[in-house]
């Protein structure tokens, strides 16, 4: 046990410059540190500086510092592993959630203790992550944004405004899933009919978009919107909300920070009823449209 003669360091792929992370990883994580804590044993925690700067890195570690390594999940095997070893020689290594490729490799060979998930010719074992503390709930948020309309020429912002919803987005404590209202037969990656976008449009929390069917199909879900037109002056997203009859609306020339998280607040609280509403008129024909004027067109024409 780590005591007077040092702490223990806890590490896996989630700490390695070219590693990589994953939900697995972390919740993985969650569990032994939940566990540690209820033991009352203290122990550090090494991240990636790609993946959490301001932390502890391995480059920042003085390794004296530490009596134990515990190894976090994944496969147990390569060159980053084996750098753990010499790096730590003096401490005891103990490997734990982990999966077993090569058992006679240097990286498994070199921990003291190995509690594997899954090895040859071994039981195995559940993962890690199944039983770690429950999380909080977040936001689910659909993304469905533009970069083309070239018929807008010199008015254009769609760019501007796909790139500063992204930087946006990257801070909010969301999860974002990007979406296309383009249909497709042939590609997996995109929906092949219109009742399958709206069978994921439905079970979200929120719609951000620069396009009118994002608005239009999402509120037909009942599904909040914050739009953004992205032609200066206003163009079809702006008639759009106009006609629909939904507030959250932002100009893309004028976009900042805070006009979007004010809209962003209203449509994860209010916004939802106000959103259910319209769907409710979508449905009943409240509002005369387009089809219906076409029908009175075509017997006016003698059709």
């Amino acid at each position: 046990m780590p005591g007077a003669r040092g702490r223990l360091l806890v590490a896996g792929w989630f700490s390695f410059l070219h590693g990589e992370v994953t939900a697995g990883d972390v919740l993985a994580l969650d569990r032994v540190r939940d566990v540690l804590g209820r033991a009352g044993i203290a122990h550090d925690v090494v991240w990636s500086p790609g993946f959490r700067p301001g932390v502890l890195h391995l480059e920042d570690v003085r390794p004296e510092e530490y009596s134990h390594l515990v190894f976090v999940c994944g496969p147990v095997h390569g060159r980053q592993v084996e750098e753990l070893h010499e790096r730590f020689s003096h401490c005891v290594r103990i490997a734990v959630g982990t999966s077993i490729v090569d058992p006679a490799s240097t990286a498994v060979t070199g921990f003291h203790q190995v509690l594997a998930r899954d090895a040859v010719d071994c039981e195995p074992g559940r993962d890690l992550a199944a039983r770690a503390p429950a999380l909080p709930s977040r936001p689910v948020v659909g993304t469905v944004l533009t970069h083309g309309q070239q018929e807008y020429g010199h008015r254009r912002r769609h760019q501007e405004v796909a790139e500063r919803l992204g930087d946006w987005l990257l801070g909010k404590d969301c999860a974002r899933l990007q979406l296309d209202t383009r249909l497709d037969t042939r590609d997996w990656r995109l929906c092949a009919t219109p009742d399958q976008l709206e069978s994921v449009l439905s079970r979200l929390d929120l719609v951000v978009t620069d396009r009118l069917h994002g608005l239009v199909l999402s509120l037909r879900a009942g599904v909040p919107v914050l739009a953004v037109d992205p032609v200066e002056g206003g163009a079809k997203v702006s008639a759009q909300a106009s006609a629909c009859g939904w507030p959250a609306l932002v100009a893309g020339e004028r976009m900042d920070q805070g006009e979007l998280e004010r809209w962003w607040d209203w449509c994860l609280t209010s916004g939802r009823a106000d959103a259910q509403r319209i769907a409710a008129e979508f449905r009943e024909g409240v509002v005369e449209d387009g089809a219906d004027r076409l029908v009175r067109a075509l017997r006016a024409c003698g059709g």
